[in-house]
C-alpha cells in the first residue's frame, strides 16, 4: 500500500464535520474513495470541501477539528490500494 497525504488547499481552519452537531465525514479506519469528503477548510465564511484524492483506508487526521490551517499542510494520511 502506498501512503498519501491529504494536503490542505487553503489557509483557514479545517473542519471535520458540517456542522457542530453533525457526524465527522470521516473516521480514522474507514474507507475512502477519491472524491470522498473528509473535511472542510473555512475562510472568511466560505467553506471548501476537503476530498480523498485515491482509494484507501483513511490512517489518522494529523490536525485537530477546529485547528488553523497552512496551504500545503497535511490534514490526513491514507493506505491507498495497490
Amino acid at each position: 500500500m502506498a501512503e498519501h497525504t491529504v494536503q490542505s488547499p487553503l489557509p483557514g481552519t479545517f473542519y471535520r464535520k458540517p456542522s457542530p452537531d453533525a457526524p465527522n465525514y470521516a473516521e480514522a479506519g474507514q474507507r475512502v474513495e477519491p472524491g470522498s469528503v473528509i473535511g472542510l477548510v473555512e475562510v472568511m465564511k466560505q467553506f471548501s470541501e476537503v476530498q480523498a484524492e485515491c482509494a484507501g483506508t483513511l490512517r489518522a487526521f494529523l490536525v485537530e477539528d477546529g485547528e488553523p490551517i497552512e496551504p500545503g499542510q497535511a490534514l490526513a494520511t491514507i493506505d491507498g490500494d495497490a
